[in-house]
């Protein structure tokens, strides 16, 4: 019988190919406002150098400052998975450094996002091996247990599920469940499309700002 509080499960593969490349450049904050601005990370950062992340999440749950389903979770990754670790936001000890990190990416695995903490912060940061994480930490973690694989966790306050879609850069990391990616897809190419042609207005002097003292009449506000 397997202990309480230790379980590892298969990671369900349910993002294609297609769709990652359908998502690899958009912008973090305008799949958010495809997605109503309701989900996402807001306390996580990027440490590596071009802060970009994409792929399948392999989820993990720790005890707070163990990192042992981290070590399980890095020979279980497939090339391209994101592993998450919902390490409880703890930030006195670090689950993953540049030893992990370095033998994820030898894998091809596309990263880490973790609630918690991370050392060898200058090391990750010369490099373009994706880690999200709350914070940096100098010591460093037991390798007792307990922890789950593939179970549904909770990153930052964002909900994630093994299998999903994972995006992350500089202005945070998103969840994405794999049955709204197309549509989702379909809006966000709408949203960057449209902010090119404002972009443009701006730049040759044509944008249209009336819709301020519109609002602001609207509110009662005498202009």
């Amino acid at each position: 019988m397997t202990q309480l509080g230790f379980s590892v499960q298969p990671t369900p593969r349910l993002v294609s190919d297609a769709q990652i490349a359908t998502f690899r450049d958009f912008a973090v904050a305008n799949i958010s406002d495809a997605m109503s601005r309701t989900n996402g990370t807001s306390h996580l950062r990027p440490y590596h150098r071009n802060g970009r992340l994409i792929g399948r999440a392999l989820t993990v749950k720790t005890a707070p400052g163990d990192n042992l389903m981290v070590h399980k979770a890095i020979e279980m990754a497939q090339p391209g998975d994101v592993i998450m670790v919902d390490a409880g936001g703890y930030l006195l000890s670090a689950v993953v450094g540049e030893l992990m990190s370095t033998t994820a990416a030898h894998k091809g695995i596309a990263g880490f996002v973790i609630d918690g903490a991370i050392r060898d912060s200058e090391v990750i940061g010369k490099g373009d091996f994706g880690v999200f994480a709350r914070g940096v930490a100098h010591r460093g973690p037991y390798k007792e247990g307990p922890g789950e694989i593939n179970v549904p966790i909770s990153i930052d306050g964002m909900v994630t599920m093994p299998g999903d879609l994972i995006v992350g850069d500089h202005d945070g990391v998103l969840a994405i469940r794999p049955n709204t990616l197309d549509a989702l897809g379909a809006l966000v190419a709408d949203i960057e499309e449209k902010e090119k042609k404002i972009l443009l207005s701006i730049a040759n002097g044509t944008i249209d700002k009336s819709w301020i003292d519109e609002t602001l009449r609207r509110k009662g506000v005498d202009i």
